[in-house]
Order: structure tokens, then sequence, then C-alpha cells
């Protein structure tokens, strides 16, 4: 389960990261273009906040992986 929470917050993270590379090269956000509503752009935005905030703990992971190599 957790491995897929893992996949699931990459790819949504991923996806945010390219929405705001959309906005900021070509000034065309995708979110609000395929989705037309501002509570459902919203919540979607937080969702994408709240991988964004989960993903944070993968530096933890990568330290504990970095750590078992070194011992």
């Amino acid at each position: 389960m957790n491995k897929m929470l893992d996949g699931i917050a990459l790819t949504i993270g991923i996806i945010g990261a390219v929405n705001w590379g959309l906005i900021g090269f070509f000034g065309f956000n995708l979110v609000e273009f395929i989705f037309r509503n501002v509570w459902l752009s919203r919540i979607i935005y937080a969702v994408v906040g709240l991988c964004g905030l989960y993903l944070l703990t993968f530096y933890g992971k990568t330290g504990e992986a970095v750590g078992r190599t070194r011992a």
C-alpha cells in the first residue's frame, strides 16, 4: 500500500509541476482549462499541495537508503 501511495503522490506531484511549468513558460493553466470549475480546480490544487507535503517524506527515505549503503 505504501508503494502505491508513493507512486500516486509522485504522479500527482509531477502533474502539478508540469502545470506550474506551463504557467511559467506560456501563461497557460492546464487545470483551469480542463476543469473550468473554480471549486474543482481549488480541490485539485489542494490535492497537489498535500501530495507535495507527503513527498517531503522522501527526503527521510533517501537518507535512510544512503545510511544503509555506508554501513
